[in-house]
């Protein structure tokens, strides 16, 4: 064993202190660990000085240092970065490259790499795909011909380099590449993955691929018609979008197929399963411009299909045609949606994301659109969007403060009450908006007194008790502390003590009923409308999915009686409640309702 590797590596400068170091000399008896030992050295000996290795995400390098006492390797990697390695972790992090190795030549010839860059971007390629023996993703494949191909121009190489018949999409690896061994091993790889593909992976590979031979392009077209017309009746929006594949592939079917999406704009009366099932958005909104063209209900198809469409830029098109063409429409589309948010979670965010630059849509009702956004903020359905898209609304820049501005001195105070109730906002940034709110409204800060109601009965029994005071309780209570005061020392006297507290608790008690009824509003069941909830109003709701109900009173704090749904005015459910219409979707205790009905006050059960 120690003559071979004497024979091998004996002549390299750090043989006898590596050799030294695994042990080689020591145990010589024990041949199983004289092998582990001989392993280890060849192993290290792989990184001797001078040796070219790659490191991943640090590219090539060279070895310009073996450090016994440290018991490290020096690299020195292209771009300047020095890197120390050591011995137990070489083998992991350090590949020796061999001669030909596309790093290998980037760090000794690169100028050689560069020409063949401009003479043959392929063959370059070429270089990178069959110097692994896996496939490479695009973005692997741009790391290592960093310094090669420069940024600027790598779009321009790329487009031509995967040009090459031999450049083959790995079928098993999206967005990765690998060198095959000729055309017809290509196609043949190609036809082979569009057989086991599904149908909307073979419109993507007959895009990719149908330019790399006729034969090839004609038998995956021929395939895909055919599909076509077995899912025509399941599912015409896939039989649409096979048409525009085949279109864009220089395959235009003729006028009379049954599949054609003018034919199919034609024959549905409902388009929306037919555009909602077309997934592709370019296409979808290729038909959007049909339909406008070929139906004379486009507008009554466009609001419809408001509801469906999840993409925003889809959105913008479809709302712009709206506004310009029949506003009214794309007017009664946003009340909806903004009364009921969660039937269109996508629509609620794109809508609630563009508000922020259209003041007209911002200035219809504030403090509603704000409301709604903090609902949308904290319900399930729009989980999805928060992060991404709901969250940074409601920061500087954002549709929430924008809609600030567009609040007159009324709706600032109920965008306070609302800032200050929601769970939707943290404190960090809660305060800021308030603050902005009453600096925009300097009145705000200053406390503005609460109005009392109550119904004509509560009015009635406060003032009755009131009178029981004034008239009975005080004068008994006043005749108590005198007989207690004639039975002598004070200091001791528990008869009169009980009495002076008696006496406090019996005049505050009439002091505050006094003051109450003095400023008390009387809540007339007659004058409540039933378009929006106010004090005095029974609403009905019926739950999102369809089962269930409930029913809220919104009276005075002198009536609630939570037992039997009575709430006062000033608890956080009903100030929620208060403004709500009919339609409009809002969070109870026990799950999301839609109020159903608005009606006076007539009594509880």
């Amino acid at each position: 064993i120690v003559s071979t590797l004497k024979h091998l590596h004996g002549e390299r400068s750090h043989y006898d202190a590596l050799f030294e170091k695994v042990g080689l000399d020591k145990a010589k008896e024990d041949i199983a660990k004289t092998w582990q030992k001989a392993d280890r050295l060849e192993q290290l000996m792989a990184f001797d000085i001078g040796s070219i290795v790659a490191m991943k995400d640090k590219g090539a390098g060279r070895i310009t240092e073996v450090n016994m006492a440290l018991e490290s390797f020096k690299v020195d990697f292209e771009g300047g970065l020095e890197l120390r390695v050591g011995f137990g972790g070489a083998a992991k992090l350090l590949k020796p490259l061999p001669p030909g190795h596309i790093l290998r030549r980037k760090l000794e010839d690169p100028e050689t790499l560069k020409k063949l860059r401009d003479k043959d971007a392929s063959g370059l390629l070429r270089l990178v795909l069959e110097g692994e023996d896996r496939s490479l993703q695009g973005a692997e494949i741009k790391q290592i011909l960093k310094g090669i191909v420069s940024p600027q121009k790598w779009n321009s190489f790329w487009n031509q380099a995967r040009k090459h018949p031999q450049v083959l999409a790995d079928p098993k690896n999206k967005r990765a590449y690998l060198w095959v061994a000729s055309s017809e091993d290509a196609h043949g790889a190609v036809w082979e993955a569009f057989g086991r593909a599904k149908v909307r992976d073979q419109m993507t590979l007959l895009k990719r691929d149908a330019e790399r031979d006729e034969g090839l392009k004609k038998r995956m077209s021929v395939a895909l018609w055919q599909r076509a017309q077995d899912v025509l009746e399941k599912d015409p929006g896939l039989a649409c979008e096979i048409y525009y594949y085949l279109e864009r592939s220089g395959v235009t079917p003729p006028s009379d197929v049954p599949w054609r999406p003018s034919a199919l704009v034609a024959k549905h009366e409902d388009l929306r399963p037919l555009l909602a099932s077309i997934r592709d958005r370019g296409i979808r909104e290729t038909v959007y411009a049909l339909v406008r063209r070929e139906r004379d209900d486009w507008t009554e198809v466009f609001a419809q299909l408001m509801w469906l469409e999840t993409d925003s830029r889809a959105l913008d098109g479809l709302a712009e045609a709206l506004e310009g063409m029949a506003k009214e429409r794309f007017d009664s589309f946003y009340d909806q949606l903004v009364s009921q948010p969660h039937r269109a979670a996508a629509a609620f965010t794109w809508l609630i994301e563009r508000a922020a630059n259209r003041a007209d849509w911002m200035s219809r009702n504030p403090t509603r659109l704000m409301q709604q956004l903090f609902f949308a903020l904290t319900h399930p359905d729009f989980a999805s969007y928060r992060a991404a898209r709901l969250v940074p609304l409601t920061e500087s820049g954002g549709t929430l403060p924008r809609l600030i501005d567009h609040l007159d001195a009324d709706q600032a105070v109920s965008a306070i009450e609302a800032m200050k109730k929601t769970p939707a906002l943290e404190d960090y940034q809660r305060e800021p908006l308030i603050t902005a709110v009453q600096l925009r409204f300097p009145d705000l800060h200053k406390e503005k007194e609460v109005g009392l109601y109550a119904t004509e009965a509560s009015i009635a029994e406060k003032r009755a008790e009131l009178k029981n005071l004034a008239e009975v309780e005080l004068p008994e209570n006043r005749e108590a502390i005198e007989s207690a005061r004639e039975l002598g020392d004070l200091r001791e006297n528990f008869e009169y003590h009980a009495a002076r507290r008696r006496h406090e608790y019996l005049s505050a008690r009439a002091t505050k009923l006094d003051t109450d009824l003095r400023k008390v509003r009387l809540i007339d069941p007659k004058a409540v409308r039933g378009d929006e909830v106010a004090i005095g109003s029974t609403v009905q709701f019926s739950a999102a999915e369809g089962a269930g109900e409930a029913t809220f009173h919104i009276l005075g704090p002198w009536e609630s009686d939570p037992d039997r749904n009575i709430l006062s005015n000033e608890s956080d459910l009903a100030k929620r409640l208060l403004g709500c219409k009919i339609g409009d979707a809002v969070e109870l205790p026990t799950g999301s309702f839609t109020v159903s009905a608005i009606e006076p006050f007539s009594g509880a059960s």
